[in-house]
């Protein structure tokens, strides 16, 4: 028997608690129990507020927990949360009072397993693609000879020895190394700080700019190599104005950086032999280039100086070009004395019939009627100097009026009136064109569904199809080995060959019997 306590009894001897009090209580119990802990899960929402902490969800088929990474570890994070992204978090479970929930404080956070790295990876490439960092036109070109090289890889591995064994073989040249870490949390932001330090460095300063970039490592597994697939490092290697060479673990091994970069070396032994030439093959080279240049030119002036041999003998000798001018020179010569003598002769007689002409008396008369005309104009001068200057007077006080500034502004405010009536006109008009076609185009669009024999099975009828195509007769159905019929909603196949016995049963008629044998319906029914 179950004995029932009064309300007032209730409680009597229990302690009384603030909510405080009880949030804190809970508080102590969950953090003294989970202390420290692994979570495994999906990133669900992912908020960044300005503050720098980040807020998650973490989830799996059945459940939510809601995790927080303080803005200080964020920092120190491998890798960036992302939605959709399996993941093991590490960190401590603790109460927040101000809403009665319990949250996971994050400290740290990997990717779970390879399928999610590859998941990531495979995100942040479609990402990057997107923006264009892959295309091929905005890859530069790699200096033929380059003066100093610029390498980026770990100083106490073999992949820098690798690299300067090459050169020394190949072309020595000068080597900026910049050292980093080539695996770890401090890979991405050592490589894309190397990547960016070189290219901050002046032309001709007191270091020298690389003319070339090589990023290197030797192999590894897909996590010794995932700094390498860091997206800041990826757009590192994408804004650099240095041609970069990536030479990231061996041939069968792919990161971020390789499609962003300009050249991708299998190798970093391969990323030497692309940044130089092989010396003695370049000094053969231009020994043949040059012996080539020398017998191209000896060739060049043999066969001119036989051409302009053989054009000297076409050509006549220099005597006989003249000797016809010479002998007509001759013959002018002789006649030279004559001609002179009467010319002489001919203008002795003119001078002296122009003699006569000027006697003094002559040029007295004729100075006398120049006085006269004189006198007769002078008075008539003044007048028509003032005639003269009025009329330009009042010609460029005309001029001074049509320029004035009140008459430009007129013209102005007329023709800019006339301007914007004439643009909203335009628009206006073209509006409606566009309307009006857009009409068109959508009747015309009614009239295709209306027509087309999709919408003619939509009222019942159907199409009839044989192995050589639509049926349209009935003697062509009955000739058909098969048959095919098309409804609104799929095709069937109804008949093949039939039975002379069956054929002259009498039979029901159906809807597709009366379609046959109506021959102005076609191959509709």
């Amino acid at each position: 028997m179950i004995d029932v306590i009064e309300s007032d009894d209730m409680g009597r001897n229990n302690p009384e608690f603030n909510v405080s009090e009880i949030s804190a209580a809970i508080k102590r119990v969950v953090e003294g129990e989970f202390s420290h802990v692994r979570v495994r899960g999906e990133i669900g929402r992912v908020s960044f507020p300005r503050s720098g902490h980040v807020y998650l969800d973490l989830k799996d088929e059945r459940s939510v927990l809601s995790g927080v990474i303080w803005k200080g570890v964020a920092a120190r994070l491998s890798m960036r949360p992302e939605e959709g992204l399996e993941v093991v978090a590490t960190g401590r479970i603790t109460t927040f009072g101000g809403q009665s929930k319990y949250q996971l404080v994050i400290e740290d956070m990997k990717p779970a397993g390879f399928g999610a790295l590859m998941a990531m990876l495979e995100k942040r490439k479609a990402l990057l693609a997107s923006e264009g960092l892959f295309d091929a036109a905005r890859k530069k070109q790699i200096p033929f000879l380059p003066d100093v090289i610029g390498v980026i890889t770990s100083p106490s591995g073999a992949v820098i020895r690798d690299i300067m064994h090459r050169l020394r073989d190949r072309f020595p040249r000068k080597v900026l190394l910049w050292p980093v870490a080539v695996q770890g949390e401090k890979c991405a932001s050592d490589v894309s700080n190397a990547i960016k330090g070189f290219n901050a460095l002046e032309i001709g300063g007191a270091v020298p700019r690389p003319d070339v970039l090589i990023v290197a490592r030797g192999g590894g597994s897909l996590e010794d190599l995932w700094g390498f697939n860091e997206e800041s490092v990826a757009r590192a290697a994408a804004a650099s104005d240095i041609p970069l060479i990536s030479a990231v673990g061996h041939e069968t091994d792919t990161t971020l950086i390789d499609f962003v970069s300009d050249q991708r070396a299998p190798t970093p032994t391969a990323a030497a032999e692309l940044a130089v030439p092989v010396r003695h093959e370049l000094v053969a080279w231009v020994s043949e280039q040059g012996a080539r240049s020398a017998r191209a030119l000896s060739t060049g002036l043999g066969t001119r100086r036989q051409r302009l041999a053989d054009l000297s003998r076409a050509l006549p000798r220099a005597e006989s070009l003249f000797q016809f001018e010479r002998q007509e020179l001759d013959a002018l010569s002789e006649r030279m004395p004559l001609v002179l003598r009467s010319y002489v002769e001919a203008r002795r007689s003119r001078l002296s019939e122009i003699a006569g002409a000027l006697r003094p008396s002559a040029a007295k008369a004729r100075l006398e009627s120049a006085a006269d005309r004189l006198h007769l104009l002078a008075p008539r001068l003044g007048p028509a100097l003032t005639r003269s200057t009025q009329n330009h007077q009042r010609s460029l006080t005309h001029l001074a009026t049509r320029l004035s500034p009140q008459v430009i502004e007129r013209n102005y405010t007329a023709h800019r009136t006339q301007y914007n009536y004439l643009a909203k006109g335009l628009a206006q008009s073209a509006e409606r064109q566009m309307q009006e076609r857009t009409e068109r185009l959508a009747a015309l669009e009614r009239l295709r569904e209306t027509l087309g024999y999709k919408a003619t099975l939509k009222r019942g009828y159907a199409v009839v199809r044989a192995d050589d195509g639509i049926v349209t007769t009935k003697n062509a159905a009955k000739a058909a080995k098969r048959l095919e019929v098309e409804f609104k909603d799929g095709r069937l196949l109804i008949a093949g060959e039939q039975d002379p016995d069956q054929t002259s049963r009498p039979r029901k008629s159906t809807r597709i019997d009366r379609g046959i044998d109506k021959p102005d319906q076609g191959s509709l029914f």
